[in-house]
């Protein structure tokens, strides 16, 4: 009878928590709400390929094939903002191919700071991995980059639809949203650990065959290309470089005191939970001393 009675409990409540956990919690916040959508013209430019790019209304279009990528940037620099755009990934076989939107400022700076959302490609039967990164005072010299990685998989598939993905960065944190669930926050501890230089927004696709697709075992293959990455609903809010200092920093809170809610840290821990799949502080293999946040 007791075992009647597991089973038949079983039965009820595993679908119960599989839907728990595909259904994200209300943050409560939108910060996408508080920002005005540009288009692609009055907020960025082509940086490269324009023969592999095209603007269709609100929609911005590019895409890799075995001659080149493409990517875009800002028209200004920004000390600090919220940068947001929705974005939708290329089906099926797409490893090798990162799908990129992220702020930098590696043009004018060797030793570069850089926040990053990348979605890394991937084979058939397998989710996208979203990749957030930080680098700071990173080199361009072939030194190593030292990243923060922190990898998530999804509760969609990013490749049926839109979805908004968003990074805020202002002088005490930055935050990266997915639909306006904060999934990760990388508060500043030391000036050290922390992007403080202006930097500009970009998006890109392109071939990181060596690296992106389970650490490099599975590469581009062309037989698949064009390799296609949509974006729109691009929203820019921030303060430019040398802007006066009046200038208020974009928050990702409606609490004055800029802090996420009780309901943000608790999308958040769902998120993490249940679809962070790396972190890189937990990562055994790694040399935590070079980045000191770990270990405070």
């Amino acid at each position: 009878m007791a075992l009647s009675l597991y089973l038949f409990l079983l039965v009820i409540l595993l679908p119960l928590a599989s839907n728990a956990q595909r259904q994200p919690p209300s943050p409560g916040y939108k910060p996408s709400s508080k920002f005005s959508s540009v288009s692609f013209g009055k907020g960025y430019s082509n940086l490269w390929s324009p023969h592999h790019q095209t603007i269709n209304g609100s929609t911005v279009t590019i895409w890799l094939d075995n001659s080149t990528g493409s990517g875009f940037k800002s028209l200004n620099s920004y000390s600090s903002g919220y940068f947001g755009a929705a974005i939708k990934l290329h089906p099926g076989y797409t490893a090798g191919v990162i799908t990129a939107f992220y702020l930098s400022n590696n043009q004018v700076l060797e030793k570069h700071d850089e926040i990053d959302i990348e979605f890394l490609g991937t084979t058939p039967g397998k989710p996208y991995t979203l990749q957030t990164n930080v680098y700071v005072n990173g080199t361009g010299d072939g030194t190593p980059l030292i990243g923060r990685e922190v990898k998530f998989n999804l509760w969609f598939d990013p490749t049926k639809a839109f979805h908004n993905y968003a990074i805020l960065w202002n002088p005490k944190e930055i935050i990266f949203f997915v639909d306006d669930i904060p999934i990760r926050r990388y508060p500043k501890k030391s000036a050290a650990t922390f992007p403080s230089r202006p930097m500009w927004a970009y998006g890109s696709i392109w071939d990181a065959s060596s690296w992106a697709t389970e650490g490099g075992k599975y590469k581009a293959d062309y037989q698949y290309q064009p390799f296609i990455a949509r974006y729109k609903n691009f929203k820019i809010g921030g303060c430019r470089a040398g802007a006066r200092a009046t200038c208020r920093p974009a928050s990702g809170s409606s609490a004055l005191t800029g802090r996420l809610s009780r309901k943000q840290n608790v999308a958040m821990a769902w998120a993490q939970r249940y679809y962070k799949v790396y972190d890189y502080c937990g990562d055994e293999t790694r040399d935590l001393t070079k980045t000191s946040e770990c270990l405070s």
